[in-house]
């Protein structure tokens, strides 16, 4: 991995860290699934925009299909298990477990023989997490049943990214980032559309909640994800 890979996947990485503290903030006013169908709407928007603007064309039909499984791994389930959790744990713990995610994409990979699983790799996603633990300064919190599930929620989370990737990785062969990127946010908003239309009379509609939403869904979600499948391009899916 080159030095300039390096440096993008550092601001990636700090970008969606900070996401934690805005569905912290969310996540109560509009729900787990409101907050994920919104913030996918958004990014499909901001992504839709980008397509027209740079007149890139959409996918086929035919790969809609796996562009929908894309997004239900790197998207819908991650957005909303992350959601649900940051109703009951602090910000730093989300951001913890989510720092797991390389070891699943390394595991995944190794699995279907994308990647070799070495010794190395292995020692340095033990390293990362650690070195997330002891940045974010990680408090006492009370071990209750709802923590441990929100806490198994977050490793699902994790998890998924990490497969994820493995299938972002191969989407980027076939297919511009850009458009893949619309596509996917296209995809899970639609996934979405019925349980966020059902969240609606729950919202509280406050500014910090509807503030918080616009960065997730414009910046951490739409821009971003568009910057990591131009990454995902140069580097094994792993190291993303």
């Amino acid at each position: 991995m080159k030095t300039r890979h390096f440096v993008q996947l550092i601001g990636l990485s700090a970008l969606w860290g900070a996401s934690f503290p805005l569905i912290r903030i969310a996540s109560p006013s509009l729900g787990p699934l409101g907050l994920a169908g919104l913030r996918c709407m958004l990014a499909a928007a901001v992504l839709s925009l980008l397509m027209y603007v740079l007149r890139h064309r959409w996918p086929t039909a035919k790969a809609w299909p796996q562009l929908a499984v894309l997004a239900l791994l790197t998207v819908v389930s991650p957005f909303v298990l992350f959601n649900w959790a940051g109703l009951v744990l602090p910000a730093g713990y989300s951001a913890v477990l989510n720092a797991t995610a390389p070891l699943f994409g390394i595991l995944g990979a190794a699995a279907v023989g994308d990647e070799r699983l070495t010794l190395q790799r292995v020692s340095g996603c033990v390293l990362g997490f650690a070195g997330v633990a002891l940045l974010v300064q990680l408090g006492p919190v009370a071990v209750t049943d709802r923590v441990v599930l929100a806490a198994l929620a977050c490793t699902a989370a994790a998890a998924s990214y990490g497969f994820g990737a493995i299938l972002m990785k191969r989407a980027t062969h076939a297919h511009e980032p850009l458009p893949a990127s619309a596509a996917v946010h296209v995809a899970a908003a639609l996934i979405l559309l019925l349980p966020t239309g059902a969240s609606v009379p729950r919202m509280d509609l406050n500014p910090a909640a509807l503030a918080a939403v616009a960065v997730l869904g414009l910046v951490t979600s739409g821009f971003m994800y568009w910057v990591s499948m131009r990454l995902m391009r140069e580097i094994p899916a792993s190291a993303a």
